[in-house]
């Protein structure tokens, strides 16, 4: 035998030995995953039982104990951390009623499809969207799109099922199901895990150019002003985490900033207008001017950036708003620039 030879046998040796072993490692994540999701849902739900059965007495009145869920609240988030405001407290207690057998939970689906499921008040519905969700291994991002868009009311109602099935498949298709590895970023999963979602969430060129682009615009001098970086805001049934937040004293007025590592999406931009809509409603003073979005999108080529206001603020913006904040272009600039020292640097560090 050559010396060739006994070199490509070692090597497919190699190659099986990898493959063996990242089975088995994929397998092993694929098994916390499930673990972590069951226990998570299986926890929740009879938290939901017991505060309908000790705190309401087996009664759906939604008013009923509110200062109760909030002294809970406050009583397991000091022992357990994040996950237990009374939000999510009336959620788990929701669930519990929506689902009052344990049977009929399903924990092939985790906490996030269940928060979305709540939102349906016919049983009929949700039942469907249960069956579709598993059938389908639709990621909870994929059911709450289903859902928004009356999938199924739509369904029901259309001579033509098939066309609004095809759509729902070339939809969902891009909201597939995560990898085990970011099983964890979950940010449900991290609050029951009692973990910090930074961490887990940017990656080392997200936190590079999220720590510079913070700096850049504390050195305009045009008023700004940091207030929170992942800053968690929520409505009913989502959160949401903005990268950065800033505070202009000179324009009386809130900027939001997104950082996305690839290409500049409509759903970028729609995501963006939400958030300007939740700030506008929860956080903005009486006396605060219309908030300001900004997504930043650096891509591997070239950076885009775009300024998100909504169509009622528009003129204002081009107004006043305009000569205190920096260009598109100017941010562009900035992006490229600092995406190439942030990559220069993260190579030394290999390297060292």
């Amino acid at each position: 035998m050559t010396s060739t030879d006994n070199d490509k046998l070692t090597s497919e040796g190699k190659g099986s030995l990898f493959e063996s072993i990242r089975q088995i490692v994929a397998q092993a994540k694929s098994q916390i995953q499930r673990s972590v999701n069951q226990a998570m849902v299986h926890t929740y739900w009879h938290i939901g039982r017991l505060i309908v059965e000790h705190e309401q007495a087996g009664q759906s009145r939604a008013s009923y104990g509110k200062q109760q869920l909030q002294s809970l609240s406050q009583q397991l988030s000091q022992e357990f951390g994040k996950g237990f405001d009374t939000r999510n407290l009336r959620n788990m207690r929701a669930f519990y009623q929506a689902f009052p057998i344990w049977n009929a939970v399903r924990t092939e689906l985790s906490w996030t499809h269940y928060r979305s499921l709540l939102r349906i008040d016919n049983p009929k519905a949700r039942e469907w969207y249960i069956q579709e969700a598993i059938g389908q291994n639709w990621s909870a991002r994929a059911l709450d799109r289903q859902i928004s868009v009356l999938h199924y009311e739509r369904l029901l109602s259309s001579q033509d099922q098939e066309a609004v099935q095809n759509e729902a498949k070339q939809k969902t298709a891009v909201l597939a199901n995560s990898p085990a590895k970011d099983y964890l970023r979950d940010p449900y999963v991290l609050d029951f895990l009692n973990l910090p979602y930074g961490r887990y969430v940017e990656s080392d060129i997200e936190q590079g150019l999220i720590n510079n682009l913070q700096q850049f615009l504390l050195e305009l001098g045009k008023g700004f002003a940091f207030v929170e970086r992942q800053q968690r805001i929520s409505t009913e049934d989502q959160d949401f985490y903005i990268d950065l937040v800033f505070y202009n004293f000179k324009l009386k007025c809130f900027l939001l900033i997104d950082l996305k590592l690839g290409k500049l999406t409509h759903q970028d931009a729609g995501q963006m207008d939400t958030y300007v809509r939740i700030y506008d409603q929860h956080k903005k003073g009486h006396d605060d001017n219309p908030t300001i979005g900004l997504i930043l999108c650096s891509q591997k080529s070239e950076a885009v950036v775009k300024y998100s206001v909504l169509t009622d603020s528009e003129q204002l913006f081009a107004a006043k708003y305009l000569p205190y904040l920096p260009t598109e272009e100017e941010l562009k600039q900035e992006l490229e620039r600092e995406r190439a020292l942030v990559l220069q640097q993260l190579e030394k560090n290999s390297e060292e």
